[in-house]
């Protein structure tokens, strides 16, 4: 297994990770502008590490 698809699937993990707590967040808030805020925060960086993730894993080529 490559390096790189490693990585790739470390950093999927991490942003469904994400999405998963921002959707607890989301499921328990009131409106406070904190918890609005950690939403937004948490939300971006789990798109964008799994966005990333699936983007490293499926442009590393396999190596025979």
């Amino acid at each position: 297994m490559n390096l790189k698809r490693i990585f790739g699937t470390l950093l999927t993990i991490l942003g469904i990770g994400g999405l998963i707590y921002t959707a607890v967040l989301f499921s328990s808030t009131s409106g406070e502008m904190s918890s609005i805020k950690s939403l937004i925060i948490y939300g971006i960086l789990g798109v964008v590490f799994f966005a990333s993730g699936i983007s490293l894993i499926r442009t590393t080529k396999d190596e025979a």
